[in-house]
């Protein structure tokens, strides 16, 4: 058994290359093989988002508090709020970030195969991101 005392684990910037606005990650656990979840606590500033991106075994999405929006591929805008929990299925395009004025903190769960957890792909664009949910 592990314990990580709270702040062994530095909280990290979400990147540019991954991420539109301000994002900060907090991670949960990167579980050692042959386990395979990934877990983080993702705070998303009013109007932040995810670029689009899929995940070889799905994703869920528990949001803590705050608003926010995800979207699929093809797919309306939805609103997410405090509470809820998203499952997003495997390699399915999506995105998912806070709403316009309010910021939203959610879990975010996946698991790898063969050692990979997430594909990134474009950035989300305005137009996309301000379609009403």
């Amino acid at each position: 058994m592990d314990i990580y005392p709270c702040g062994s684990k530095p909280s990290r910037h979400g990147p540019a290359d991954s991420f539109t606005g301000i994002v900060w990650q907090e991670p949960i656990i990167e579980a050692p093989a042959p386990a395979l979840l990934r877990a983080a606590l993702v705070r998303f500033e009013p109007g932040a988002r995810t670029h689009w991106h899929t995940h070889p075994l799905g994703q869920t999405l528990f949001v803590v508090s705050g608003a926010g929006r995800v979207q699929t591929s093809g797919g309306p805008v939805r609103e997410i709020k405090g509470g809820d929990v998203v499952w997003i299925p495997p390699n399915e395009k999506h995105w998912h970030g806070a709403a316009p004025t309010t910021t939203m903190v959610h879990v975010a769960m996946q698991e790898a195969l063969d050692g990979k957890h997430v594909t990134w792909m474009e950035p989300v664009t305005d137009e996309q991101y301000k379609t009403a949910p």
